[in-house]
């Protein structure tokens, strides 16, 4: 196809332009749906993999795999949910010797983020470092992931208030306000959209740990009922927890109840090596309440579904697109005979059969190849608005 040719033809389409633009938006239309699909699935794809393949094992409660999978890696929330694990089976994992358990724990939100209770083991693993400040080390702590930093405009210094979980129960576990220590570098994962703190914090956001006023001091001493057998002091109930853990009354935080028995969401396990894998997965294949699943296989039965669901998708956008190219071939046709004054005309001219049907030709490839253009850039620009707002957001 020579310059020509399509200088010719591009004029024509210019000089019908009003024509031309109705051609053009029908056929972008038509391809963006399944360009954009493809697109969408493609990344969804690459983004659940990726993660899955760098958490080699996750423990949690016996139940939905897939919950549990999605839950650990995307922090979905555990709240209301009465399945947890405890700190017993953290224990006992550390106690086999055949790898690292991270702890997670996933029941609350700080400013609609979600705050995650684990260790620094965590950020190790997933190679998330500091961009300003430090990790959380202290009870109280907080660092920010990115996206969470930028939205609220906070960094190191400041602090940030977890969400209340009732608001017409004046009984459930008031907000913490939380010390910002650090903000994560861009990880480009749902990592970017939490607050980290330490899983001794998650449990004082829960009231399962909390400080208390020192009843010892001459202006609380009408607070003091009494001393149990041990000496120490008996508070009243006007004695209120504090709900901001400082340098000052951080001695005074302690933790109710039996240790082990404190809650975690899930574990996340690091074998040192396949052989330890194995055994792990051969422990927990027998039990009635914990499972030990690999992600990356949980991932593959996940994607298996969104790809027989494609697949029926597929089949209708075949049926459009054939509907397209019907209506493509009857404007064609038309315009064929509109432009039979026109052809008689260049071939006077001296004008070969072999170019007016070039000039069909070429008018059909520049209408198919700026639709898919067009299909194209709007299925990126709806992929990227979809992964900031929808797409695998914790």
């Amino acid at each position: 196809m020579n310059g020509g040719l399509l200088r010719l033809t591009w004029r024509y389409l210019y000089f019908h332009r009003a024509r031309s633009v109705i051609l053009l938006v029908c056929l972008a239309l038509a391809f963006l749906l399944p360009v954009y699909l493809h697109l969408l699935i493609r990344a969804y794809e690459t983004s659940l993999t990726q993660r899955a393949e760098e958490t080699p094992l996750v423990l949690g409660p016996r139940g939905n795999e897939f919950e549990l999978v999605l839950r650990s890696l995307y922090f979905l929330s555990n709240e209301g949910s009465d399945s947890r694990l405890n700190l017993a089976d953290q224990q006992g994992m550390d106690a086999q010797g055949r790898g690292l358990a991270i702890p997670l724990h996933l029941e609350y939100t700080a400013q609609e983020a979600p705050v995650i209770g684990t260790s620094l083991d965590y950020f190790e693993h997933r190679q998330l470092r500091a961009a300003r400040g430090t990790f959380p080390l202290v009870l109280g702590d907080a660092v920010l992931g990115h996206d969470v930093a930028a939205r609220l405009d906070l960094g190191a210094g400041d602090h940030v208030l977890t969400d209340q979980t009732s608001l017409y129960n004046i009984a459930a576990e008031q907000p913490l306000k939380l010390r910002i220590t650090g903000v994560l570098a861009p990880a480009g994962t749902p990592d970017d959209g939490a607050v980290f703190v330490d899983v001794k914090t998650a449990w004082v956001i829960g009231c399962i740990g909390h400080g208390h006023e020192d009843l010892d001091s001459p202006e609380n001493q009408g607070k003091l009922l009494g001393r149990d057998d041990d000496g120490s002091p008996i508070g009243s109930a006007a004695v209120a927890p504090y709900r901001e853990i400082t340098e000052a009354n951080l001695p005074t935080f302690h933790f109710h109840g039996d240790p082990k028995a404190l809650p975690l969401t899930s574990l996340i396990v690091v074998p040192d090596s396949a052989k330890s894998a194995t055994i792990l997965k051969g422990h927990y294949a027998t039990s009635e309440t914990r499972q030990l699943v690999a992600p990356r296989d949980v991932v593959d039965d996940l994607l298996a579904i969104v790809f027989k669901v494609k697949r029926f998708f597929d089949a209708s956008f075949g049926l459009v697109m054939v509907m397209t190219v019907l209506f493509l071939i009857l404007v064609m046709t038309l315009t064929w005979k509109l432009r039979q004054r026109e052809r008689e005309t260049l071939k006077r001219i001296g004008c070969a059969r072999l170019t007016l049907v070039g000039l069909q030709v070429s008018e059909l490839i520049l209408l198919l190849g700026g639709a898919l253009a067009v299909a194209l850039g709007l299925a990126y620009v709806l992929l990227s608005v979809t992964q900031s707002f929808f797409f695998l957001q914790p």
